[in-house]
């Protein structure tokens, strides 16, 4: 992943603090794994927040080739159903950062 733009979902300290243990050891152990799960809070481009919104609905494609499906719901915005957007547009010289309250595991 070189040049270009980006979307991160970066997940708060609070959030890794969510990651069983068993888990965390478990990726700790395994590059690629690891390197998948990394990748899953990626997507390609830009997005800011108000694009984000209009994917009500739809999967987004990230980098590590699995999806993550995109939610609205009461001004708030959520991915795979329960992950909440807390904070939103945090501008990097390389795109775009999404806060989130929770770690994004990909389904193996």
């Amino acid at each position: 992943m070189s040049g270009g733009q980006w979307t991160v979902f970066a997940p708060t300290d609070a959030a890794f603090a969510k990651v069983p243990k068993a888990t965390l050891a478990t990726h700790g152990k395994n590059p690629a794994l690891l390197k998948k799960v990394l990748l899953y809070h990626v997507v390609k481009g830009a997005v800011p927040a108000s694009t984000v919104v209009t994917l009500n609905g739809k999967s987004v494609k990230t980098m590590s080739g699995n999806s993550v499906k995109i939610k609205v719901a009461g001004g708030n915005v959520f991915l795979n159903g329960s992950t909440k957007v807390t904070k939103t547009d945090v501008m990097a010289s390389n795109g775009i950062i999404q806060v989130i309250n929770k770690v994004l595991i990909p389904a193996s």
